[in-house]
């Protein structure tokens, strides 16, 4: 029979300096992260519109001024 024991954190410590290294490299992680989704965003996309025969496109047309 296993014996269970419930764990409860109070405080964690860590180092200014190592928290700001780690906050830094997730940072510099979550970029090509985002440049993935983005390209996966653009092929999904594509491939909804040409399905669709083109009826979802946005068209930029600037105002008349007068």
């Amino acid at each position: 029979m296993s014996d269970q024991r419930a764990v409860v954190v109070t405080d964690i410590r860590i180092p200014f300096w190592s928290m700001v290294v780690l906050l830094v490299k997730w940072a510099l992680a979550a970029i090509p992260a985002v440049i993935i989704l983005v390209l996966i965003w653009v092929a999904t996309t594509a491939v909804l519109r040409s399905l669709n025969g083109g009826v979802f496109t946005w068209h930029w047309r600037p105002s008349r001024m007068m």
